[in-house]
């Protein structure tokens, strides 16, 4: 790493004092980071360079690190439509071949982790490809700036970390440059593999996929004889997932993200189940019945008629499996002064029972809340 000169402007805050080379952005000797365009006679040979490839047609790599906010000349929308798809293809092979041995779910999480918005947007950050993409877009540079600062102190191998939400134009560029060089060498997939997989360094195995909180946290209960449940209801647009051991919640986390609060609810629970080994489960304490589940809509209807809040509305979210072995799975939401809260429960045999566990739920949110 290159030495830093000392500034003699007034002393910085740690975000300011970020590295160009370390973190994927532009240091432009404000007051404040910028995100910086770059002329394309200087991606286009940069970007050559990274990727170990030449293109045959140039335009179609400039059409790749062109946003839509640059009025002047064609997005790369249609090439991150194509890049979405060539490259969760392409990631299949690799896995496909690497783990002969695995289930589909197994192979499924290992696409999927690698070909995330996060896992993608870090590839970005970590290549600095924002700083090429022409646009004029002051929020969305603001975006990209916060995430490239959250993420310059975490392992490049732990994916799904879950800590901030990753902006979507990060693994959109990631996207386009990879339509751009599948169009380029005449869609040949392998072509592209070869080229694209150095980028994706470093790739997700299963060894680090289980490595994931929630991974983890089901195989120790698994391990010491234990029942989890992770349960998920909404506050608004707010997701909140709970984590339940033996009927017991605890661990709990929010985002946006449905599958953000889920990790921080698993790296809540398992923290807690580390910590407090042995631990007494003690579930006398749950009202309404705990976590059980029959009797639960007459439950929350009595809740709701003893606060006058208005009556639950439940609705059928899911139906799975063939017409004799149908499955549903219901939701339900309640308005507490200006608030909506809605919570899903599991698949069941009947709608009446699936209507029963998403009531369940709920209750238990609400006790959480103190509301009941």
């Amino acid at each position: 790493m290159k030495s830093k000169s000392k500034s003699k402007r007034s002393k910085k805050s740690e975000e300011e004092e970020i590295d160009e080379e370390d973190y994927g952005i532009i240091v432009v000797h404000t007051d404040t980071p910028l995100l910086v365009d770059m002329d394309m006679r200087t991606a286009i040979p940069a970007l050559e360079h990274l990727l170990g490839y030449n293109f045959h047609d140039q335009s179609l790599l400039i059409e790749a690190l062109t946003h839509s906010s640059y009025t002047e000349a064609e997005s790369y929308q249609r090439l991150e439509f194509v890049g979405d798809a060539v490259l969760g293809l392409a990631l299949t092979n690799h896995i496909f071949l690497t783990y002969p041995t695995l289930d589909p779910g197994q192979l499924s999480s290992l696409r999927a982790a690698n070909i995330s918005t996060e896992k993608l947007a870090r590839v970005a950050v970590r290549h600095n490809l924002y700083s090429y993409l022409r646009r004029n877009a002051p929020a969305l540079d603001e975006k990209v700036r916060e995430f490239s600062l959250a993420i310059r102190y975490d392992a490049d191998e732990v994916p799904y970390d879950g800590t901030v939400k990753a902006p979507k134009v990060l693994a959109d560029i990631v996207e386009s440059i990879a339509a751009a060089v599948y169009v380029d060498c005449n869609f040949d997939l392998k072509v592209l593999w070869l080229v694209f997989r150095a980028l994706l360094e470093p790739i997700v195995t299963l060894d680090t996929l289980q490595q994931q909180p929630v991974t983890m946290l089901f195989e120790y209960c698994q391990k010491h004889g234990r029942r989890v449940d992770i349960r998920h209801w909404k506050k608004g647009v707010k997701n909140i997932a709970n984590v339940y051991v033996d009927g017991k919640m605890v661990g709990s986390g929010c985002s946006e993200q449905k599958e953000i609060a889920k990790l921080n609810a698993a790296k809540e629970a398992l923290q807690k189940l580390l910590d407090s080994e042995p631990m007494s489960m003690d579930t006398d304490s749950q009202r309404f019945g705990g976590t059980q589940e029959e009797g639960a809509k007459q439950r929350l209807n009595e809740l709701c008629s003893k606060n006058r809040w208005p009556k639950p509305f439940y609705k059928v979210e899911k139906e799975v499996g063939p017409a004799h072995e149908k499955l549903f799975m219901c939701s339900v939401q309640i308005g507490i002064s200006n608030d909506i809260y809605v919570s899903s429960g599991d698949l069941k045999s009947r709608v009446k029972d699936a209507e029963n566990s998403a009531a369940s739920c709920l209750l238990n949110a609400l006790l959480e809340l103190n509301f009941a």
